[in-house]
């Protein structure tokens, strides 16, 4: 289905391996690692320009919620005048209420692509897309600290021994991989949150919904990483990912602050 993403997908994680590999060796680990690690950072920054116009989009939503409750509350005896008017304001003040949704309905092929490419690494498979049989063999081969990116925590014992690995190996890197990508989760949804406060204010099932995921997504990590076949390639998908959505979180959000102390009239004394 998502033929024409998963393409280049696995040719941006081709070439990311071929520079680690070149570096580091074709077979090593942390070769791997870092392509698995580059692969999510190229894509994320193909991303920033809609995720800057949805923070944007976000703010401006944000100073206009005072109003939107208004509305609210004068027309709640009449929803179709009530909707009638939001559209009005929200068109005046030129946010477009269904952008997060729309970046976020974007981004779910491209990172579904990505954790296929990843899962599609396995003994059987005689090429995984752009990858041919040396590049499948390369990584099931490929280990860090002894953890073989292809196998995950939770495979019998027996498995792990054809791989060359056993659970101890796999539970030394799996388990702080975890950790540090639910870490990741947990600040990066408590950020966002706090950015969010004026608009939570006028929405407090949002608010309500975002305080629950904040908990709920980091031990999802630490569940599907614990008990689901997830390799520990993929879980250094999850931890790339985490990490630049905490760091981006910070960075775009101060830089939408500037944005706005500029914008704004100074205070007259």
């Amino acid at each position: 289905m998502f033929d024409f993403i998963l393409y280049p997908v696995s040719a941006i994680l081709w070439l990311w391996h071929a520079v680690f590999g070149t570096l580091l060796g074709p077979d090593n680990g942390f070769a791997w690692a870092l392509s698995v690690f580059f692969l999510v950072f190229t894509l994320r920054v193909l991303l920033l320009k809609p995720t800057i116009s949805q923070l944007r989009s976000a703010r401006k939503m944000s100073r206009i919620a005072p109003h939107i409750q208004r509305l609210r509350d004068e027309h709640k005896g009449d929803p179709q005048r009530q909707a009638q008017e939001m559209r009005r304001l929200q068109s005046e003040q030129g946010v477009n209420p269904l952008g997060s949704c729309l970046l976020a309905l974007a981004q779910i092929p491209v990172f579904i692509s990505l954790f296929t490419v990843l899962r599609n690494f396995h003994p059987h498979a005689h090429a995984n897309y752009i990858f041919d049989k040396q590049g499948v063999d390369s990584f099931i081969n490929a280990d860090i600290f002894g953890a073989k990116l292809s196998n995950w925590i939770s495979q019998p014992e027996r498995e792990l021994l054809l791989f060359g690995t056993d659970h101890a190996h796999m539970l030394a890197v799996g388990v702080p991989l975890m950790i540090i990508a639910s870490v990741a989760t947990f600040f990066s949804i408590r950020l966002s949150m706090r950015r969010q406060t004026e608009m939570s204010a006028a929405n407090p099932q949002v608010a309500t919904a975002t305080k629950l995921l904040m908990y709920l997504a980091p031990v999802g990590v630490l569940v599907s990483g614990s008990f689901f076949p997830m390799p520990i390639g993929v879980l250094l998908y999850f931890l790339a990912n985490n990490v630049w959505t905490l760091g981006q979180q910070h960075v775009l959000g101060n830089k939408i602050d500037r944005e706005e102390r500029r914008e704004s009239p100074p205070e007259r004394g």
